[in-house]
């Protein structure tokens, strides 16, 4: 048993148990990945031998957390980090028949429609998912009655008018893509695609992040200052978890896959003589 304390929390027990040093290599984003899944978990019903699309996993370690905690087969799936990579990392873990490593972009996923049970999205889903079209897209590869679950950096409340100045100095282009959860909640729920069943904010999230940042980049003093400075009034963690409705019709040409040559045309057919 290590003597290392570091990562070791009361909220997030089943994450505590992972080997920090493991936690560290496994970075692939701003949070910590393993506490984002616990959190978002909790408000998901998973089952062993669920399918599970992890979408955004970066290296993985979300993937290897769900297959142990819960015994769902997960189909680990990003395009910035190589799946090569993520499949030592997988093996080493001992779970290669349940963690399955795939190179996709998620606008051009490799899946059949509606093939998973539940899928997930940790730190990832802002960076393509506030399209207004993309809920369309994904919702058509999990089952009707299935979760689409997203956890990660967001805001407490969105930013009305000019950036405050405390948050100039980290403030980029890219970051415009946070809102908070009431904003996540109006996004999906005004499709009538999915049902909300959840779209909240960690208490205390940014004593959360700013734990995390001290412990994996604590020279990363820019980010530091900004979330002592703004003491969670506009940053923390949202989470939101919507299930599919079984009726909801979905609009195939408001987001082509380029991945499709022909569209579907199987007729069901006797299997074996009788």
């Amino acid at each position: 048993m290590t003597s290392d304390k570091r990562l070791i929390s009361n909220q997030f027990p089943r994450a505590s148990k992972y080997h920090p040093e493991w936690v560290i290599a496994s970075v692939s984003g701003g949070a910590n990945s393993l506490w984002m899944t616990e959190w978002l978990t909790t408000v998901m019903d998973l089952r062993p031998g669920m399918r599970v699309l992890d979408l955004g996993c970066g290296r993985a370690a979300s993937s290897i957390f769900l297959h142990r905690e819960f015994g769902v087969q997960v189909w680990a799936t990003d395009l910035w980090f190589s799946a090569s990579e993520n499949i030592q990392r997988i093996r080493d873990a001992g779970v290669l028949d349940g963690v399955f490593p795939i190179h996709a972009d998620a606008r051009s996923l490799p899946f059949a429609a509606e093939f998973f049970d539940a899928i997930v999205c940790i730190d990832s889903f802002i960076y393509y998912g506030t399209d207004d079209l993309y809920l369309n897209y994904l919702a058509q590869f999990v089952k009707p009655g299935g979760l689409l679950g997203i956890a990660g950096a967001g805001l407490v409340q969105e930013i009305e008018g000019l950036l405050p100045e405390h948050l100039q100095k980290w403030w980029t282009q890219d970051l415009w893509c946070l809102h908070s959860a009431a904003w996540w909640r109006r996004h999906w729920e005004r499709t009538g695609i999915v049902d909300i069943e959840l779209a909240d904010t960690m208490p205390d999230g940014w004593q959360v992040w700013l734990d995390w940042q001290r412990v994996v980049a604590p020279d990363n003093e820019t980010e530091i200052k900004v979330l002592e400075a703004d003491s969670g009034n506009y940053l923390g963690y949202v989470r939101l978890v919507g299930r599919r409705q079984g009726g909801a019709k979905l609009e195939e040409y408001c987001w082509p896959d380029t991945m499709r040559s022909f569209p579907p045309q199987y007729t069901k057919q006797p299997l074996l003589r009788t």
